[in-house]
Protein backbone atom coordinates (compact mmCIF):
# COMPACT_ATOMS: atom_id res chain seq x y z
CA UNK A 1 0.00 0.00 0.00
CA UNK A 2 1.39 3.57 -0.66
CA UNK A 3 0.19 7.00 -1.36
CA UNK A 4 0.63 8.50 -4.87
CA UNK A 5 0.45 12.43 -5.09
CA UNK A 6 -2.52 13.48 -6.97
CA UNK A 7 -2.46 16.05 -10.40
CA UNK A 8 -4.19 18.73 -11.21
CA UNK A 9 -4.63 16.20 -14.95
CA UNK A 10 -6.82 14.21 -12.48
CA UNK A 11 -8.87 16.44 -11.74
CA UNK A 12 -12.02 14.31 -13.03
CA UNK A 13 -10.82 11.07 -10.92
CA UNK A 14 -11.00 13.67 -7.72
CA UNK A 15 -14.47 14.77 -8.27
CA UNK A 16 -15.84 11.69 -8.80
CA UNK A 17 -14.69 10.03 -5.77
CA UNK A 18 -15.87 12.78 -3.49
CA UNK A 19 -19.39 13.05 -5.33
CA UNK A 20 -19.95 9.17 -5.83
CA UNK A 21 -18.91 8.56 -2.33
CA UNK A 22 -20.60 9.22 1.10
CA UNK A 23 -19.24 10.92 4.18
CA UNK A 24 -21.60 10.76 6.68
CA UNK A 25 -19.43 12.30 9.35
CA UNK A 26 -18.49 15.45 7.60
CA UNK A 27 -19.83 19.07 7.36
CA UNK A 28 -21.06 17.64 3.60
CA UNK A 29 -22.06 14.04 3.50
CA UNK A 30 -22.55 14.31 -0.18
CA UNK A 31 -20.46 17.35 -1.86
CA UNK A 32 -21.61 18.22 -5.51
CA UNK A 33 -19.41 18.84 -8.60
CA UNK A 34 -19.18 22.67 -8.17
CA UNK A 35 -18.31 22.50 -4.84
CA UNK A 36 -15.15 20.30 -5.34
CA UNK A 37 -14.17 22.29 -9.06
CA UNK A 38 -13.92 25.62 -6.64
CA UNK A 39 -11.63 23.83 -3.95
CA UNK A 40 -9.98 22.81 -6.64
CA UNK A 41 -9.66 26.08 -8.07
CA UNK A 42 -8.79 28.10 -4.97
CA UNK A 43 -6.16 25.77 -3.89
CA UNK A 44 -7.83 23.58 -1.87
CA UNK A 45 -5.94 20.48 -3.06
CA UNK A 46 -2.59 21.37 -4.52
CA UNK A 47 -0.66 24.62 -3.30
CA UNK A 48 2.27 25.86 -0.84
CA UNK A 49 0.13 24.94 2.10
CA UNK A 50 -1.68 21.39 0.86
CA UNK A 51 -0.82 18.52 -1.05
CA UNK A 52 -3.33 15.49 -2.12
CA UNK A 53 -2.62 11.98 -2.17
CA UNK A 54 -4.10 8.77 -3.48
CA UNK A 55 -4.30 6.13 -1.21
CA UNK A 56 -3.51 2.78 -3.64
CA UNK A 57 -3.50 -0.74 -1.90
CA UNK A 58 -1.54 -3.65 -3.79
CA UNK A 59 -3.10 -3.91 -6.83
CA UNK A 60 -3.21 -0.24 -7.56
CA UNK A 61 -6.76 0.83 -6.91
CA UNK A 62 -7.88 4.07 -5.33
CA UNK A 63 -9.08 3.37 -1.97
CA UNK A 64 -9.16 6.69 -0.55
CA UNK A 65 -7.48 10.28 -0.58
CA UNK A 66 -6.02 12.24 2.22
CA UNK A 67 -5.52 15.87 2.06
CA UNK A 68 -2.31 17.35 4.02
CA UNK A 69 -2.71 21.14 4.83
CA UNK A 70 -0.78 23.38 6.75
CA UNK A 71 2.08 22.37 5.22
CA UNK A 72 4.05 25.51 5.91
CA UNK A 73 3.62 25.08 9.87
CA UNK A 74 5.51 23.12 12.14
CA UNK A 75 1.88 21.32 12.79
CA UNK A 76 0.17 20.39 9.45
CA UNK A 77 -3.43 18.76 9.88
CA UNK A 78 -4.82 16.37 7.52
CA UNK A 79 -8.28 15.07 6.42
CA UNK A 80 -8.33 11.06 5.18
CA UNK A 81 -11.23 9.63 3.39
CA UNK A 82 -11.92 6.17 2.42
CA UNK A 83 -14.11 5.16 -0.43
CA UNK A 84 -17.36 3.32 0.58
CA UNK A 85 -16.63 0.14 -0.81
CA UNK A 86 -13.32 -0.27 0.23
CA UNK A 87 -14.04 1.02 4.30
CA UNK A 88 -13.60 -1.91 6.93
CA UNK A 89 -10.66 -3.51 5.06
CA UNK A 90 -7.86 -2.35 7.39
CA UNK A 91 -6.71 0.72 4.72
CA UNK A 92 -7.57 3.24 7.26
CA UNK A 93 -4.68 2.89 9.87
CA UNK A 94 -2.31 1.40 7.29
CA UNK A 95 -2.84 5.09 5.42
CA UNK A 96 -2.78 7.39 8.33
CA UNK A 97 0.84 5.68 9.26
CA UNK A 98 1.98 6.79 5.73
CA UNK A 99 0.93 10.34 6.53
CA UNK A 100 2.77 10.38 9.13
CA UNK A 101 5.79 8.79 7.28
CA UNK A 102 5.00 11.23 4.89
CA UNK A 103 5.50 14.24 6.92
CA UNK A 104 7.87 13.15 9.59
CA UNK A 105 9.73 12.99 6.09
CA UNK A 106 9.78 16.41 5.41
CA UNK A 107 13.15 18.05 5.74
CA UNK A 108 11.57 20.58 7.61
CA UNK A 109 11.41 19.09 10.76
CA UNK A 110 7.66 18.64 12.11
CA UNK A 111 7.25 18.23 15.27
CA UNK A 112 3.47 16.68 15.63
CA UNK A 113 0.68 15.65 13.02
CA UNK A 114 -2.49 16.24 14.60
CA UNK A 115 -6.48 15.18 13.03
CA UNK A 116 -9.64 15.65 14.21
CA UNK A 117 -12.76 13.88 13.97
CA UNK A 118 -16.71 13.67 15.00
CA UNK A 119 -16.57 12.14 18.96
CA UNK A 120 -19.39 9.37 17.26
CA UNK A 121 -17.10 7.90 14.71
CA UNK A 122 -15.80 5.22 15.84
CA UNK A 123 -14.41 3.77 13.10
CA UNK A 124 -12.04 6.81 12.51
CA UNK A 125 -11.17 7.16 16.57
CA UNK A 126 -10.08 3.52 16.27
CA UNK A 127 -7.84 4.06 13.07
CA UNK A 128 -5.93 6.93 14.99
CA UNK A 129 -5.49 5.11 18.59
CA UNK A 130 -4.01 1.83 15.65
CA UNK A 131 -1.96 4.11 14.38
CA UNK A 132 -0.03 5.24 17.71
CA UNK A 133 -2.41 8.45 17.65
CA UNK A 134 -3.23 9.90 21.12
CA UNK A 135 -6.60 11.51 22.09
CA UNK A 136 -5.33 15.40 23.44
CA UNK A 137 -8.45 16.89 23.39
CA UNK A 138 -12.75 16.46 23.54
CA UNK A 139 -14.53 19.38 23.01
CA UNK A 140 -18.23 20.13 23.28
CA UNK A 141 -20.23 20.45 21.15
CA UNK A 142 -17.81 21.67 18.68
CA UNK A 143 -18.81 20.30 15.63
CA UNK A 144 -21.67 21.38 13.50
CA UNK A 145 -23.67 18.81 11.38
CA UNK A 146 -25.73 21.59 8.34
CA UNK A 147 -27.58 18.33 7.09
CA UNK A 148 -29.15 18.04 10.84
CA UNK A 149 -29.08 21.10 11.95
CA UNK A 150 -27.56 19.69 15.59
CA UNK A 151 -23.97 19.83 17.21
CA UNK A 152 -21.72 17.25 18.08
CA UNK A 153 -18.64 16.36 20.23
CA UNK A 154 -15.11 16.50 18.42
CA UNK A 155 -12.08 15.01 19.57
CA UNK A 156 -8.66 15.53 18.80
CA UNK A 157 -6.06 13.08 18.26
CA UNK A 158 -2.14 13.91 17.60
CA UNK A 159 1.35 11.63 17.25
CA UNK A 160 4.38 13.86 17.94
CA UNK A 161 8.02 13.38 15.86
CA UNK A 162 9.60 11.61 18.80
CA UNK A 163 6.88 8.71 19.65
CA UNK A 164 6.25 8.01 15.68
CA UNK A 165 10.12 7.79 15.56
CA UNK A 166 10.90 5.20 18.78
CA UNK A 167 7.51 3.83 17.67
CA UNK A 168 6.03 4.32 21.06
CA UNK A 169 2.59 6.28 22.07
CA UNK A 170 3.22 8.31 25.04
CA UNK A 171 -0.22 9.23 26.87
CA UNK A 172 -1.42 12.74 27.69
CA UNK A 173 -0.69 14.04 31.38
CA UNK A 174 -4.52 14.86 31.84
CA UNK A 175 -4.02 15.75 35.80
CA UNK A 176 -1.08 17.49 37.34
CA UNK A 177 1.49 14.73 39.16
CA UNK A 178 0.70 11.72 36.60
CA UNK A 179 3.71 10.13 35.34
CA UNK A 180 3.23 9.20 31.56
CA UNK A 181 3.55 5.93 30.45
CA UNK A 182 5.05 4.76 27.37
CA UNK A 183 3.46 1.51 25.56
CA UNK A 184 5.79 -0.21 22.98
CA UNK A 185 3.63 -2.43 20.89
CA UNK A 186 4.87 -6.30 21.96
CA UNK A 187 4.45 -7.84 18.15
CA UNK A 188 3.36 -6.54 14.75
CA UNK A 189 -0.37 -7.53 13.58
CA UNK A 190 -0.06 -9.46 10.29
CA UNK A 191 -1.95 -8.23 7.40
CA UNK A 192 -4.51 -10.61 6.68
CA UNK A 193 -7.53 -10.82 4.33
CA UNK A 194 -11.36 -10.12 6.04
CA UNK A 195 -13.31 -12.67 4.34
CA UNK A 196 -12.30 -16.35 3.50
CA UNK A 197 -14.99 -19.97 2.41
CA UNK A 198 -15.30 -23.13 3.86
CA UNK A 199 -16.97 -25.66 2.07
CA UNK A 200 -20.81 -24.68 2.17
CA UNK A 201 -19.82 -21.29 4.32
CA UNK A 202 -18.72 -17.63 3.56
CA UNK A 203 -17.21 -16.22 6.60
CA UNK A 204 -16.10 -12.42 6.36
CA UNK A 205 -16.08 -8.65 8.38
CA UNK A 206 -19.41 -7.68 9.62
CA UNK A 207 -21.00 -4.81 7.05
CA UNK A 208 -23.56 -1.86 8.36
CA UNK A 209 -25.87 -3.22 6.14
CA UNK A 210 -25.91 -6.86 7.44
CA UNK A 211 -28.16 -5.75 10.47
CA UNK A 212 -31.33 -6.26 8.85
CA UNK A 213 -30.25 -9.83 8.46
CA UNK A 214 -28.40 -10.07 11.62
CA UNK A 215 -32.01 -8.79 13.26
CA UNK A 216 -34.32 -10.80 12.10
CA UNK A 217 -31.85 -14.11 13.00
CA UNK A 218 -31.49 -12.74 16.40
CA UNK A 219 -34.76 -12.75 16.95
CA UNK A 220 -36.28 -15.49 15.45
CA UNK A 221 -33.54 -17.25 18.16
CA UNK A 222 -34.37 -15.39 21.36
CA UNK A 223 -35.64 -17.68 23.36
CA UNK A 224 -31.96 -19.92 22.38
CA UNK A 225 -29.92 -17.26 22.64
CA UNK A 226 -31.54 -15.36 26.03
CA UNK A 227 -30.40 -19.09 27.92
CA UNK A 228 -26.29 -18.04 27.40
CA UNK A 229 -25.98 -14.45 25.57
CA UNK A 230 -26.44 -11.14 28.04
CA UNK A 231 -26.67 -9.16 24.93
CA UNK A 232 -29.63 -11.29 23.99
CA UNK A 233 -31.46 -9.79 26.78
CA UNK A 234 -33.33 -6.74 25.81
CA UNK A 235 -35.80 -6.69 23.10
CA UNK A 236 -33.98 -6.49 19.98
CA UNK A 237 -34.45 -2.92 17.40
CA UNK A 238 -32.73 -2.20 14.39
CA UNK A 239 -30.95 0.91 15.76
CA UNK A 240 -29.21 -1.34 18.47
CA UNK A 241 -28.15 -4.16 16.20
CA UNK A 242 -26.61 -1.44 13.81
CA UNK A 243 -24.53 0.58 16.84
CA UNK A 244 -23.28 -3.21 17.55
CA UNK A 245 -22.37 -2.96 14.45
CA UNK A 246 -20.63 -0.13 13.95
CA UNK A 247 -18.36 -1.09 16.94
CA UNK A 248 -17.55 -4.32 15.52
CA UNK A 249 -16.21 -2.86 12.11
CA UNK A 250 -14.37 -0.62 14.37
CA UNK A 251 -13.00 -3.09 16.21
CA UNK A 252 -12.15 -5.20 13.45
CA UNK A 253 -10.53 -1.98 11.37
CA UNK A 254 -8.11 -1.83 14.96
CA UNK A 255 -7.55 -5.52 15.41
CA UNK A 256 -9.39 -5.58 19.02
CA UNK A 257 -11.66 -8.13 17.86
CA UNK A 258 -12.64 -9.98 15.31
CA UNK A 259 -16.92 -10.56 14.40
CA UNK A 260 -17.54 -12.52 11.71
CA UNK A 261 -20.77 -13.18 10.09
CA UNK A 262 -21.67 -16.00 8.65
CA UNK A 263 -23.39 -16.56 5.05
CA UNK A 264 -24.38 -19.94 3.53
CA UNK A 265 -22.53 -19.74 0.05
CA UNK A 266 -25.44 -21.35 -2.22
CA UNK A 267 -28.30 -19.51 -1.04
CA UNK A 268 -26.60 -16.09 0.57
CA UNK A 269 -28.68 -16.59 3.72
CA UNK A 270 -27.59 -15.03 6.86
CA UNK A 271 -27.07 -18.39 9.25
CA UNK A 272 -25.17 -16.52 12.40
CA UNK A 273 -22.04 -15.14 13.69
CA UNK A 274 -18.62 -15.95 15.09
CA UNK A 275 -15.60 -13.94 15.56
CA UNK A 276 -11.91 -14.24 17.18
CA UNK A 277 -12.57 -12.68 20.46
CA UNK A 278 -10.33 -11.55 23.72
CA UNK A 279 -6.73 -11.17 21.43
CA UNK A 280 -3.83 -11.32 22.86
CA UNK A 281 -1.46 -9.97 19.89
CA UNK A 282 1.52 -11.03 22.20
CA UNK A 283 1.10 -14.42 21.84
CA UNK A 284 -0.95 -14.43 19.98
CA UNK A 285 -3.85 -16.13 21.42
CA UNK A 286 -7.89 -15.78 20.62
CA UNK A 287 -11.13 -17.58 21.77
CA UNK A 288 -13.86 -18.16 19.01
CA UNK A 289 -17.65 -17.16 20.45
CA UNK A 290 -20.00 -18.20 18.02
CA UNK A 291 -24.45 -18.32 17.68
CA UNK A 292 -26.41 -19.98 15.06
CA UNK A 293 -29.77 -19.04 13.98
CA UNK A 294 -32.79 -21.16 14.76
CA UNK A 295 -33.50 -21.62 11.23
CA UNK A 296 -30.10 -23.19 10.32
CA UNK A 297 -29.48 -25.44 13.56
CA UNK A 298 -28.92 -29.22 13.33
CA UNK A 299 -26.50 -29.26 10.17
CA UNK A 300 -22.98 -28.68 11.24
CA UNK A 301 -22.78 -25.21 9.89
CA UNK A 302 -21.18 -23.86 13.37
CA UNK A 303 -19.04 -26.75 13.65
CA UNK A 304 -17.71 -26.24 10.39
CA UNK A 305 -17.55 -22.28 10.44
CA UNK A 306 -15.22 -23.17 13.51
CA UNK A 307 -12.83 -25.33 12.06
CA UNK A 308 -12.56 -22.91 9.50
CA UNK A 309 -12.35 -20.06 11.73
CA UNK A 310 -9.25 -22.11 14.22
CA UNK A 311 -7.76 -22.62 10.60
CA UNK A 312 -7.57 -18.80 9.30
CA UNK A 313 -6.80 -18.33 13.23
CA UNK A 314 -3.25 -20.58 13.27
CA UNK A 315 -2.52 -20.31 9.65
CA UNK A 316 -3.07 -16.47 8.95
CA UNK A 317 -2.43 -14.34 12.80
CA UNK A 318 0.13 -17.48 13.86
CA UNK A 319 -2.13 -18.00 17.04
CA UNK A 320 0.00 -20.40 19.17
CA UNK A 321 -3.24 -21.06 21.55
CA UNK A 322 -7.22 -20.76 20.56
CA UNK A 323 -9.83 -21.48 22.98
CA UNK A 324 -13.62 -21.60 23.22
CA UNK A 325 -15.34 -20.87 26.72
CA UNK A 326 -19.13 -21.97 27.35
CA UNK A 327 -21.35 -22.45 30.20
CA UNK A 328 -20.99 -25.99 31.64
CA UNK A 329 -24.84 -26.63 30.68
CA UNK A 330 -24.89 -25.64 27.28
CA UNK A 331 -24.69 -28.86 25.45
CA UNK A 332 -24.99 -27.61 22.27
CA UNK A 333 -22.32 -24.91 22.50
CA UNK A 334 -20.00 -27.78 24.17
CA UNK A 335 -20.81 -29.98 21.01
CA UNK A 336 -19.35 -27.80 18.39
CA UNK A 337 -16.23 -27.48 20.29
CA UNK A 338 -15.43 -31.00 20.99
CA UNK A 339 -16.71 -32.15 16.75
CA UNK A 340 -14.16 -29.41 16.15
CA UNK A 341 -11.55 -30.95 17.77
CA UNK A 342 -11.29 -29.11 20.89
CA UNK A 343 -9.70 -30.24 24.17
CA UNK A 344 -11.83 -29.43 27.27
CA UNK A 345 -9.04 -28.72 29.84
CA UNK A 346 -10.65 -27.41 32.50
CA UNK A 347 -13.99 -26.38 33.84
CA UNK A 348 -13.91 -23.34 36.00
CA UNK A 349 -16.66 -23.41 39.41
CA UNK A 350 -18.80 -20.74 40.07
CA UNK A 351 -16.95 -18.58 37.47
CA UNK A 352 -19.93 -16.66 35.89
CA UNK A 353 -23.14 -15.55 36.30
CA UNK A 354 -26.34 -16.09 34.17
CA UNK A 355 -27.47 -13.83 32.35
CA UNK A 356 -30.48 -13.16 34.36
CA UNK A 357 -27.85 -12.50 37.40
CA UNK A 358 -29.45 -15.21 39.60
CA UNK A 359 -27.48 -18.03 39.34
CA UNK A 360 -23.63 -18.93 39.04
CA UNK A 361 -22.52 -20.83 35.97
CA UNK A 362 -19.61 -23.07 36.06
CA UNK A 363 -17.39 -22.51 32.88
CA UNK A 364 -16.25 -24.86 30.21
CA UNK A 365 -12.55 -24.39 28.87
CA UNK A 366 -11.53 -25.97 25.64
CA UNK A 367 -8.59 -25.18 23.50
CA UNK A 368 -6.03 -26.21 20.77
CA UNK A 369 -2.38 -24.97 20.35
CA UNK A 370 0.33 -24.70 18.05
Amino acid sequence: MHLEEWTMEEQEQLIHFMTTNTWPFHGIPHPGRDMIEKAIEEGGYESDEVKTFWVENEEGEKVGIVKIYDLQDEIPLFDLRIADVSRGLGYGPKALRLVAEYVFGLKEKKIRLEGHTRQDNLAMRKTFERAGFVKEAHLRNAWFSPRENKYYDAVTYGITREDFIMGTTTPVIWEDGDKPKVFVSPRRIPDFPDSFESERLLIRAPKIEDAPDALRAIQRSLEGLRKWMPWAKPEPELHMTEESLRKAIANFITRQDLRFHIYHKETGEFIGSSGLHRIDWSIPKFEIGYWLSKDFQGNGYMTEAVVRIEQFAFEQLGARRVEIRCDEANMKSRRVAERAGFVLEGILKQDSLSPDGNVLRNTCIYAKID
